[in-house]
């Protein structure tokens, strides 16, 4: 991990984050102490020759990460998701990091279909464009498919992204020990677990079947959703270089003019974004986690149109049913509620006051809801809802901290298309609607159903099951002063285990 060419990579890095001026903002946002900031200085400033300049028009931050890589762009990306880490400023200034870089020739790209099809690219396609788009970790051609005539969107993985991306993450692993080293105190950050989730996130990028396995899922989960197209992937086109998926034509949400001139509703595309990203989080646990602008499209008969499943967003059904009560208690201001809520979920220590947690909470949404419709988010009422928890001991949640993030990029979507949105309005009957269906009697019909279901499955083995435990509790490892409670309890959580199990039996049968 500390070869020489990743000294390199390391002093390169100091170096262009000097140059650019990206070392100072970093090293207050991340309020780094002392050791750090002298390290910093001393792998950056007296290399800052040998830095790259980057684009001078891009804020220090990002225009050093751009001028560094494909590596370093998407883990700016990934860390955007990350308040948590970089602070809320920082990631606000990572989300405007664009990874369109130069296309590689038209020429490799036939190679790599050729070699992962194994057969000559005029068998498949009849027709195969140029480039039509280019990031920092794949490119995109039209092609025509020769057996049925549709178009399709081919994505191909750049030549030797792999070996590049596995060169950085060495040195950013190098740099969070470092980080590690010098400051004992920035441990409680993580640096290496932040690098091995940014590890585990681009590993599944750079291998096309598993996004493609994301479009498939999405797909299936969002076929009923009217309005709202996921473009089928071609799985016998598809590989781990390469992915196939139907093209989609449309207009991106960034054009309002061009949405304007084919006679679209905008409000109504405002709403539809917003209800179909809470939609998908609750009722599905599975959503897009990068709806950007350049991610969605509007197709000439106003569906709108998901693109780019690389990074996707995944909540049980537990953690579902608490984010839905949290969102409704908040809808309906008692706070009191949502209090409960974080403690029944562990969320929150026990020892801690409901009240002054309930207090604590109404300070979260009352400011928020005296706001105007333009004004109100739900994006920055879980941001706040995160510094209130953080305060009361609650640890962080990565999955929820992704669905802050995302939830902050789809309003911004939808409020770029109809800045008079609504947010609380929108988002109300798709909560409702979730709640209605997942707590409550239904519900709890539903659970005890799933819980017999899966009881029965042992019932072959429920007679061997039941015998060991009799034998155990008679036979018990020789303990002080044994208990005769312990005893009857332990016969009576026997006797309960099998007469779940019988039930479980005749539900079956």
């Amino acid at each position: 991990m500390k070869g020489p060419h990743n000294i390199w990579r390391l002093i390169r890095t100091g170096a262009t984050f000097e140059r650019t001026g990206a070392m100072s903002a970093v090293l207050e946002a991340l309020e780094a102490p002392k050791p750090v900031r002298v390290a910093a200085r001393i792998l950056g400033w007296p290399f800052k020759w040998l830095g790259l300049r980057g684009d001078e028009r891009v804020p220090p931050v990002p225009r050093a990460l751009t001028a560094l890589g494909p590596a370093y762009i998407k883990f700016g990306q990934i860390l955007s998701t990350r308040p948590d880490v970089v602070g809320d400023q920082m990631a606000l200034q990572l989300q405007v990091l664009q990874d369109k870089l130069p296309p590689f020739s038209t020429a490799e790209a036939r190679r790599v279909v050729e070699h992962e099809m194994e057969m000559p690219l005029e068998a498949l396609f009849s027709e195969f464009s140029e480039p039509v788009a280019a990031a920092s970790i794949a490119q995109v051609h039209k092609a025509r498919l020769i057996e049925s005539g549709r178009s399709v969107a081919v994505k191909i993985l750049r030549p030797g992204i792999e070996r590049a991306f596995r060169t950085d993450i060495d040195a950013f692993y190098l740099i969070a020990w470092f980080v590690e080293t010098l400051s004992p105190a920035s441990r409680r950050l993580r640096p290496r677990d932040v690098v091995a989730h940014f590890e585990g996130v681009v590993m599944q990028e750079l291998d096309l079947r598993i996004e493609a396995s994301a479009a498939g899922e999405f797909a299936a989960n969002t076929r009923d959703d009217a309005g709202f197209v996921v473009p089928p992937v071609e799985w016998f086109m598809s590989s781990r270089r390469m992915m196939t998926l139907a093209w989609a034509e449309g207009i991106p949400l960034s054009d309002l003019s061009a949405i304007d001139a084919m006679g679209h509703d905008r409000k109504a595309l405002a709403a539809r974004v917003l209800e179909m990203f809470l939609r998908h989080a609750l009722r599905d646990g599975f959503f897009h986690a990068d709806m950007h602008h350049g991610n969605l499209k509007v197709a000439g008969n106003g569906d709108v149109v998901a693109l780019d499943f690389g990074i996707m967003g995944r909540i049980d059904e537990y953690t579902r049913r608490v984010y839905a009560e949290i969102l409704m208690g908040f809808i309906r201001k008692d706070y009191r509620r949502v209090a409960e809520v974080h403690f029944e979920a562990g969320y929150v220590p026990a020892d801690r006051d409901v009240g002054e947690f309930a207090q604590a909470l109404r300070s979260v949404g009352e400011p928020i809801f005296g706001m105007d419709a333009s004004r109100i988010s739900m994006g920055r009422l879980l941001a706040y809802l995160f510094e209130v928890t953080e305060r009361f001991g609650m640890e962080t949640r990565t999955e929820l901290i992704l669905l802050q993030r995302t939830m902050v990029v789809v309003e911004g979507v939808a409020r770029s298309l109809d800045s008079e949105i609504n947010i609380w309005t929108v988002s109300r009957p798709v909560v409702e609607e979730y709640i209605k269906e997942n707590i409550g009697p239904k519900a709890l019909v539903r659970d005890l159903f799933t819980t017999a279901r899966v009881l029965a499955r042992f019932g072959p083995r429920l007679p061997q099951l039941a015998e060991a435990a009799l034998l155990a509790q008679a036979n018990p490892p020789r303990r002080p002063e044994r208990s005769p409670w312990r005893e009857r309890l332990g016969y009576a959580g026997v006797g309960a285990a099998v007469a779940a199990a019988a039930a479980a039996l005749l539900v079956q049968f």
